[in-house]
């Protein structure tokens, strides 16, 4: 990992550890600069001790680990749109897709009984368009034994989704990494292994207290 390199070079060599879950892994530097990795499909391992190990063989255990074959699933879902798919091997391979959309009317200003009409029209096509998507994920992830699930797209209309009684198997393994879609269109799903295999980083100055922005690396 060419970042591991400019990181010890710019702050001096120091030790690794990560913590019991295996979710972080944490370069420390001579200076006391920090570099907190959070890969992706926690947890990883590698061989050695948990605390002041090799931070060479650290950092390729993260990379091997970020970039290992899996069979993941993709559900991103905005209200009025979706796209499903499932990668497959190393690097992913998108081996099949569904996208969708459907209206939803945005709130209308009107009052009265006008408005009370038009507020049931757009919760009935807002339900009309979350069973589109709950129906393609059942169908594009039926055939596949998945090893982790990716949502995305806005939380609300996820979180619609989790009444769905076929879609429980799925769920249960989604990670806790939401990925933020504007539109889930198929080449936005082409593109996602790129967010989904990033190996966020937050970095830690020595000269400051507080903590850094995490930094995406894939």
């Amino acid at each position: 990992m060419s970042w591991i390199v400019t990181f010890t070079q710019r702050h001096g060599a120091g030790s690794v550890s990560r913590d019991e879950a295996g979710v972080t892994v944490t370069f420390t530097a001579a200076d006391g600069a920090a570099a907190e990795c959070h890969p992706p499909f926690p947890p990883v391992r590698w061989a050695g001790s948990g605390d002041n190990g090799d931070p060479a063989a650290a950092a390729e255990a993260i990379v091997a680990h970020a970039v290992a074959a899996r069979t993941i699933g993709v559900l991103l879902v905005r209200l009025g749109g979706y796209a499903v798919g499932v990668f497959a091997g190393s690097p992913p391979r998108l081996v099949s897709s569904k996208t969708g959309s459907r209206p939803v009317h945005g709130r209308s200003a009107a009052g009265g009984w006008s408005q009370h009409r038009f507020a049931r029209r757009r919760e009935n096509q807002a339900a009309s368009a979350l069973r589109a998507a709950a129906d393609a994920a059942a169908g594009i992830f039926g055939p596949y034994r998945l090893d982790e699930l990716v949502l995305g797209g806005d939380k609300r209309s996820v979180a619609g989704l989790r009444g769905d009684a076929r879609l429980a198997p799925y769920l249960g393994l989604a990670t806790d990494r939401f990925l933020t879609v504007p539109d889930p269109r198929l080449a936005v799903l082409k593109e996602i292994p790129r967010a989904f295999l990033a190996i966020r980083i937050r970095l830690t100055e020595p000269e400051s207290d507080g903590s850094g922005d995490a930094e995406p690396v894939n």
